[in-house]
């Protein structure tokens, strides 16, 4: 009867509700991509938490080995500069000794001078063993120079090498979701192609962009959310593709069927519907519980009530409330 009224009130073709459709399946795709991309980023800035943390303490260590390289050159400078005045010290004193030297055969002080030249030879003795010591400890700090410089080096190169994963981690991260995206438009277009097909092509069931549309009628009297006889055959076929899809989808898209159930603008009030809400989702969760009790799994479908608050056709037409009522099918991600 619904069927025959549906037909009868067919006026012609209105072009523009397809247009608004058109639009609301646009706005839904690019809300749907702002999600994944919203989800992407928040993986890809846990992982960059992670990578900072590293960098972060990487960065503490460099700071680290500069204060000791700057500590170690400091010193390396200072015993450079004892080094120069100990061997300044030492040509005096050589200086001195081959004076001594030259006067201790000529004058009458010859033994004190040879004293004096035995003290001075003495002490030039030790000042080559300090001298000796001093290169000593000099090569053991540039041995350590070249350590903490090499550590540095080291530590810049991982440090790069962070760098170039955590970018190459984000372009791998967004080629995957633009993957997902696209395989599951594949099963989408498919899915629906196989609804069509077995549903056949009649006024009260459509595709709507990204979504398969029934008019409430085909599943509910007026008012009511307990299912038609007649719609049981429909939703037979309707659980069957589902069946069917749920064996071709691989294993690793977490995929879902949201049933959307709408009313029209029209306010009901009711002891069971205080308002549309509980109507409109009621009318979703008679859908969904029917399609589980013939085999599709829970957790591949999520019911969701709309009330009159998402119309296709905004006008106050008995076509446009009847146009407004009804329960969508859509395709997507958890």
């Amino acid at each position: 009867m619904a069927l025959g009224r549906t037909r009868r009130g067919y006026r012609g073709i209105d072009y523009w509700p397809g247009f608004v459709d058109a639009l609301s399946t646009l706005l839904l795709v690019f809300v749907f991509l702002i999600s994944v991309f919203m989800i992407a980023q928040f993986f890809l800035s846990q992982e960059l938490t992670g990578k900072d943390n590293a960098l972060t303490r990487l960065n503490a260590q460099i700071r680290q080995l500069s204060e000791l390289l700057a500590l170690e050159r400091s010193g390396s400078t200072t015993l450079e500069d004892q080094l120069a005045s100990l061997r300044a010290s030492l040509k005096s004193a050589e200086t001195e000794r081959d004076r001594l030297r030259g006067a201790a055969g000529s004058g009458a002080d010859s033994k004190a001078l040879a004293s004096e030249l035995e003290a001075e030879r003495s002490l030039s003795q030790q000042q080559i063993s300090q001298i000796a010591l001093l290169n000593q400890q000099i090569a053991a700090l540039r041995r350590q120079l070249a350590a903490i410089e090499s550590a540095l080096e080291v530590s810049e190169k991982r440090n790069k090498e962070s760098q170039t994963k955590l970018t190459e981690l984000g372009q791998r991260l967004n080629v995957a979701l633009a993957q997902r995206v696209q395989e599951l438009q594949r099963y989408r277009s498919e899915f629906f192609g196989r609804l069509r097909e077995i549903l056949g092509n009649r006024p009260e069931i459509r595709i709507v962009g990204d979504r398969f549309v029934f008019q409430s009628e085909v599943f509910f009297d007026r008012g009511s959310a307990t299912l038609r006889p007649e719609a049981r055959p429909e939703l037979d076929k309707v659980a069957n593709a589902l069946l069917d899809l749920a064996n071709r989808v691989p294993k690793d898209i977490a995929w879902v069927i949201r049933v959307d159930g709408h009313t029209d603008v029209r306010p009901i009030s009711s002891e069971r519907f205080p308002s549309n809400w509980e109507l409109s989702s009621s009318r979703a969760i008679s859908v969904v519980q029917y399609l589980i009790a013939r085999g599709v799994k829970p957790e591949n479908l999520v019911a969701a009530g709309f009330g009159e608050f998402q119309p296709i056709d905004p006008s106050g037409s008995e076509e446009a409330y009847s146009r407004n009522r009804r329960i969508e099918l859509k395709l997507t991600e958890r």
